[in-house]
């Protein structure tokens, strides 16, 4: 891989946040796992280059999703949506979730040099087999043979959940970082 090979196609990643729970028959799931801890249920579910964290306490639900390719994705429970491109924080407003469940987020992106985006590639796989109990994640290549990851490593405390997100997209050296954080109140 060399930067001037690199697409020039940067793709566009969304941050979409929905009141509610959305079907698997809507993705193309490659893995999943699910966390339950205290009074909430968390499910993680990656996808080609992107994720959803659906958030669950009692009968109340949050989904995030972090993905490109998002066109087809419902309207219906839609919170907010903004595309991920530099630095962007977003926290839902108290009222528009529920009494029970708070939901912030920080999105970051950057392109990487070849060397660069190698070596953060290399280093996330390797804390994604160090911290397999408490992370998902997916390795696969590109159209053009480029390795690429997603990494979503989790913590788990009494009254919240926090998901630190990597996606590493090869062909323009992309690294999409999030950081989440729901709330159970």
């Amino acid at each position: 891989m060399s930067v001037s090979s690199k697409s020039s196609n940067t793709q566009l990643f969304r941050m979409m946040l929905y009141r509610r729970a959305l079907h698997p028959e809507l993705f193309e799931l490659k893995t999943r796992r699910t966390f339950a801890h205290g009074d909430y249920e968390a499910d993680v579910w990656v996808v080609p280059t992107g994720h959803l964290i659906r958030f669950q306490v009692d009968k109340r639900s949050l989904t995030e999703v972090v993905m490109d390719r998002c066109n087809h994705l419902p309207e219906l429970g839609l919170v907010h949506a903004i595309p991920c491109l530099g630095e962007k924080d977003y926290e839902m407003p108290r009222d528009a979730g529920g009494k029970n469940i708070g939901f912030v987020t920080t999105i970051q992106t950057e392109s990487l040099s070849d060397n660069l985006y190698m070596a953060t590639l290399r280093e996330l796989a390797s804390h994604a087999n160090e911290a397999s109990a408490n992370s998902v994640c997916f390795q696969w290549e590109d159209a053009d043979k480029v390795p690429c990851l997603s990494l979503l490593d989790v913590q788990k405390y009494r009254k919240e959940f926090h998901v630190q997100s990597y996606h590493l997209t090869g062909s323009n050296g992309l690294v999409l970082r999030t950081q989440s954080i729901f709330e159970a109140h």
